[in-house]
């Protein structure tokens, strides 16, 4: 069950739901190439606002729900910085103009937030039902930090999902631009612009990056809200973070094997909350094992910060010894 008052969740959804209509129709409504100044302050205030509601989140329900709070939303946040290559691709598959980028990523970015939503309605009837879907989270979260650990799970070239190949099918398609105009009229007939098909591909494939981020979020909170602000505040500044980092995210050479340790670390901790609360009749005749240990949300925290963190300052390091090698 949820510890946060009704009301605090309410005013919640109420001021988060500002910040994107703010950041769509209004920011996104200007079509530009942020400057590192704009991104850095925008990326700060929304770093801020996520340490400010922890805190208040910490006021109003506890220690316990506010650590659950930061330990998802440092995951999700690491793992959308991850994730940024893909949307890199995806803008120079789609040729999309480099002013109207922000705007595409504000739209897509609201439309995953959606499906997110739907999924971890989802995800949390799953958690709260079938107490054996841990077994299954977890097993996923460990195989997927394999894939990461080996550099397995990096995407070479963006290869257009099912949905999209569809539409085009079965769809007139222009291949130009006309502003943020969906669509256009040439010589009486009627044309999408690839602006839709661009919504289509951010968003989706960002759902697609939420199979591994859900997962791991329930693995560090059963509370559907803690999951989905973690995951709002992981989006909200994600479009200046892939202006500012764009061209620097093959400096952090580290931070799959980051990320591969939360992955890795999270899936045994699923794993042993599913045995610690057994129904399975195949394992100890269906009942918990009161002997596997439960390990304490401060702990995911300090992992959390120590592997992301470590991750990021040896990525630095190393590119550093690079340059000097180079500069010689």
């Amino acid at each position: 069950m949820a510890e946060t008052p009704v009301s605090f969740m309410i005013g919640t959804y109420v001021v988060l739901a500002a910040f994107f209509i703010v950041d769509l129709f209004v920011l996104g409504r200007r079509p530009h190439v942020p400057s590192t100044k704009e991104c850095v302050q925008h990326i700060a205030f929304f770093v801020a606002m996520a340490l400010v509601f922890g805190a208040l989140i910490w006021w109003v329900a506890g220690s316990g729900p506010a650590i659950e709070f930061y330990s998802g939303w440092l995951t999700e946040y690491s793992l959308s910085i991850d994730n940024l290559f893909v949307f890199v691709i995806i803008m120079s598959n789609f040729a999309v103009p480099r002013k109207l980028q922000k705007f595409v990523l504000s739209v897509g970015i609201t439309i995953a937030l959606v499906l997110r939503g739907l999924f971890i309605l989802v995800g949390a009837a799953l958690v709260q039902r079938f107490t054996w879907v841990f077994f299954i989270f977890g097993a996923f979260l460990i195989y997927t930090a394999v894939k990461v650990a080996r550099g397995e799970d990096d995407d070479e070239e963006f290869h257009e999902n099912a949905l999209i190949r569809m539409l085009r099918r079965v769809s007139h398609i222009t291949n130009e631009y006309d502003g943020e105009r969906l669509r256009v009229t040439k010589d009486g007939v009627k044309y999408w612009t690839p602006m839709l098909f661009v919504f289509l591909t951010i968003g989706t494939t960002d759902v697609m990056f939420a199979f591994d981020s859900i997962p791991a979020i329930f693995g560090l909170t059963k509370d559907p809200f803690i999951v989905f602000t973690s995951n709002v505040f992981a989006l909200l500044g994600l479009q200046q973070l892939y202006f500012l980092l764009g061209a620097l995210l093959d400096r952090l050479v580290y931070l799959p094997v980051g990320l591969s340790v939360v992955l890795g670390f999270i899936g045994v901790k699923l794993i042993l909350e599913a045995l610690h609360g057994n129904t399975l009749p195949f394992i100890n005749h269906g009942q918990p094992l009161a002997m596997v240990p439960e390990v304490p949300t401060w702990m995911s925290l300090a992992v959390i910060v120590l592997a992301i963190g470590l991750s990021a300052l040896f990525s630095v390091l190393k590119m550093r010894s690079l340059e000097k090698r180079q500069g010689r």
